[in-house]
């Protein structure tokens, strides 16, 4: 395949021509040329108006449903889905059915990403089945091509083997994922303890069953050593907590959910269980320190946390409901009303750095691992606009800014 990107803008900070417009010559998967009014050369022409292209956007916390739950989500619609919101490659949790666990689960998924245009790079269960009793196979998946391991959204109660998993995985330059929420002091909570839980008679969750957690797992990895990522954190304090860590020379990275930097417990008002996730929604200060630990860089990436749910789990009473919203479809333009795009696009791609994967770097030579997309314009988000099977998204009726044209990956353009 031979084309050419007309006029683009490229946001690529690592890249000679960063903030330039210009014209991108691909063949082949492989950019070939780049510059001013290049000639067509018998290319299939790419125009958008007002185009931007960066580097292809890694989420690094995705939820699928296959095996086990294909009427949540496949993979194949999954990928199609992340491909058209932008994303060139995602990290797929391990919560399927069977979980993944093993070489065998990582094999499947992997097998059954062949030939998309968004890759998937599967997370590995930290322990077998996800129970927090005994550790998985590790290093058996790691060959097999896991990126690093964890319980998706659930915190090893075990101290002693987050430990032993710390001390473990440094043999293989592992990378373990440590989901951070006391269980004892979470309760039955469903909402975020404070003024709204009270107004509304839901039992609260208290900031304090996050940030308990993370200071112990933080205790562990100054005790181990090793690489540990802690994901969707939710609090000023944890933001402060994370600081004061990497301050340490401590080896942590932590994420933060679109909707935890766009929304908070507000939303709860009309019990909507749209807006039920783990961690729950929190205050406006908690948001506001969130957006300034993107901004100092204490924060190291940002995630949809796309979660799909089916709609009997979420048409219920706001206390039994599930956890969860999808986010891939609305991630960007939610993030463009918040955050400026230099800065958005930073911090969708750094989840190759974290993960220790390879950076397509825009420039002659490199391969074409690119996303498409225009800062300007702005649009409601509703139903029509979610690909994904299930429609439990917490944006819906939500003012996005921007939109994503598609992505260039694996000698292959999507476009919606």
């Amino acid at each position: 395949m031979k084309l050419i990107i007309k006029s683009a803008k490229i946001i690529d900070s690592k890249s000679p021509f960063h903030n330039q417009t210009v014209d991108l010559l691909i063949a082949d998967g492989v950019i070939e040329k780049i510059g001013v009014s290049l000639p067509n050369d018998d290319a299939e022409v790419v125009r958008f108006e007002n185009l931007h292209v960066s580097q292809g956007w890694f989420d690094s916390s995705v939820s699928l449903g296959e095996p086990g739950y294909e009427d949540r989500e496949t993979i194949a619609n999954g990928l199609n889905v992340a491909a058209k919101s932008g994303f060139t490659a995602i990290a797929l949790q391990p919560n399927s059915l069977p979980i993944i666990d093993n070489q065998s689960q990582v094999n499947f998924v992997k097998n059954k990403a062949n030939g998309s245009a968004t890759e998937i790079f599967p997370i590995g269960a930290l322990t077998k089945a996800s129970e927090g009793k005994d550790m998985a196979e590790l290093f058996d998946m790691k060959n097999s091509g896991a990126i690093a391991f964890g319980d998706y959204n659930k915190s090893i109660d075990n101290a002693n083997i987050l430990k032993i998993a710390l001390q473990y995985v440094q043999d293989f330059d592992g990378l373990v994922i440590a989901y951070s929420q006391d269980p004892n002091i979470k309760g039955n909570g469903v909402a975020n303890e404070g003024v709204v839980s009270t107004r509304l008679g839901l039992k609260g969750i208290p900031n304090l069953a996050e940030e308990l957690q993370i200071s112990r797992n933080l205790f562990l990895l100054e005790y181990t050593g090793g690489k540990l990522h802690i994901p969707t954190i939710s609090t000023a304090k944890s933001v402060e907590l994370i600081r004061e860590a990497k301050a340490k020379g401590l080896k942590v990275t932590v994420s933060v959910s679109v909707h935890h930097l766009v929304l908070t417990d507000e939303k709860l008002d009309g019990f909507d269980t749209r807006f039920k996730v783990t961690p729950p929604l929190r205050t406006e200060v908690d948001r506001q320190a969130l957006l300034n630990g993107i901004a100092d860089g204490t924060i190291d990436m940002i995630t949809s946390d796309h979660n799909p749910i089916d709609i009997e789990f979420k048409k219920m009473e706001f206390d039994t409901a599930k956890n969860g919203t999808i986010g891939l479809e609305s991630a960007f333009g939610a993030l463009l009303t918040v955050l400026p795009a230099e800065t958005v696009v930073s911090k969708l791609t750094a989840a190759r750095t974290v993960f220790g994967l390879e950076n397509n770097i825009i420039e002659e030579g490199a391969k074409a691992n690119l996303t498409l997309f225009t800062t300007e314009g702005k649009s409601t988000f509703t139903k029509e606009n979610i690909l994904s099977k299930s429609k439990n998204s917490a944006f819906l009726g939500t003012e996005l800014k921007g939109s994503v044209y598609g992505i260039l990956n694996q000698n292959q353009l999507v476009t919606k």
